[in-house]
């Protein structure tokens, strides 16, 4: 099915919109009106031999046609890289190595300050962490809920670092935007089309994670969803999927990186620490990432792993984070297209 995108004018009125839609329905074509930062789209579907009557409209800037299933995500719509800002002087994507750390769970006032002070340290920008918890077995701790969220929002004052955390349920969205720099949707939620069509009416970056059996399209496809709300600030986070083998928790997919930048112009970041499960292989795991082009990394970090309510065996330490950290400087300033300036670090983690 051949899909239609025409990009307006900054300068197009409402009637010139309302023109473009209206022809486009009477040509039997399915439209769908999209907020952009660069000016309004309107994305259309159906058989079109000729574009020229769109092109000729008032207030049209460019028609692209396109077979993408993911359209606004696709290079064919943008065919430069998008950059993501999580807060002044903060972003991801546009050459430098954004390096995300933290505890999977923040589990009190000590552990999340600790952490984050020591993460900011090692070159940090920005902290994470999973208030809310989604768990395979109902009684495994669950997170602190709005507690977690005002400890974050102390770590932040005390150091300066934006917060990155998870959001479960569209209904908690509107409550958390105030309190959050950067929503997180894990692995499980996906294809949580209500929560997903919720965050595209926000106007805060969004990390998207794999899921864990899903394909690269439907991991677009569920871009897709929050850029067709209107936020195109989506980051797009590998975390590994499901397999056969016992060994690590999951099976890493980095060839992932190459083909996301091949399909699309988002952000791409790798979850080192869920996609092997195992604290040993998240140093050699990372640098393979940022080796394969990934925008950067979300690596579990604790004070002290054994004692973690959740993900203890796959998170490092404060020193081990450090060491991680250094390489990983070593390894962005030699490879082809990274900047040479100091590699940003994000302090998080949620599943």
């Amino acid at each position: 099915m051949k899909r239609v995108v025409v990009k307006m004018r900054k300068s197009a009125t409402k009637l010139e919109v309302a023109q473009a839609l209206r022809l486009m329905e009477c040509r039997n074509l399915e439209a769908r009106f999209v907020n952009h930062p660069d000016g309004c789209m309107v994305v259309a579907e159906g058989e079109v031999r000729d574009l020229s009557w769109l092109e000729d409209l008032a207030g049209v800037e460019e028609v692209v046609e396109t077979k993408s299933a993911f359209p606004l995500a696709s290079l064919d719509v943008r065919t430069t890289p998008t950059t993501v800002s999580l807060a002044p002087g903060v972003w991801i994507g546009g050459g430098e190595v954004a390096v995300i750390a933290g505890p999977c769970a923040v589990e009190d006032r000590d552990q999340i300050l600790t952490t984050a002070e020591s993460v900011k340290a090692s070159g940090a920008k920005a902290l994470r962490g999973g208030a809310y918890k989604p768990r395979t077995n109902p009684y495994s701790f669950q997170g602190l809920g709005s507690e977690g969220i005002s400890l974050l929002e102390e770590a932040r004052s005390l150091t300066g670092l934006p917060i990155v955390t998870e959001v479960m349920a569209p209904e908690d969205v509107e409550w958390l935007l105030p309190h959050v720099d950067v929503f997180q949707v894990g692995s499980r939620n996906m294809q949580n089309f209500s929560l997903l069509k919720t965050l595209g009416r926000v106007d805060k970056p969004v990390l998207l994670k794999r899921g864990m059996m899903a394909t690269i399209d439907e991991w677009l496809q569920a871009a897709e969803y929050v850029l067709a709300g209107g936020n195109s600030n989506v980051i797009l986070c590998e975390r590994g999927i499901r397999c056969f083998e016992k060994r690590t928790r999951n099976v890493l997919d980095l060839s992932a990186v190459p083909l996301i930048k091949s399909l699309s112009h988002l952000p791409i970041v790798v979850d080192p620490s869920h996609g092997t499960g195992c604290r040993n292989l998240v140093p050699s795991m990372s640098l393979a990432a940022i080796a394969a082009g990934a925008d950067g990394l979300i690596v579990e970090v604790h004070p002290n792993p054994e004692k973690a309510l959740s993900d203890g065996d796959q998170s490092l330490t404060l020193s081990e984070f450090a060491l991680l950290m250094e390489a990983v400087r070593q390894l962005a300033s030699v490879l082809p297209g990274r900047a040479k300036e100091e590699v940003l670090c994000s302090s998080a983690s949620v599943a």
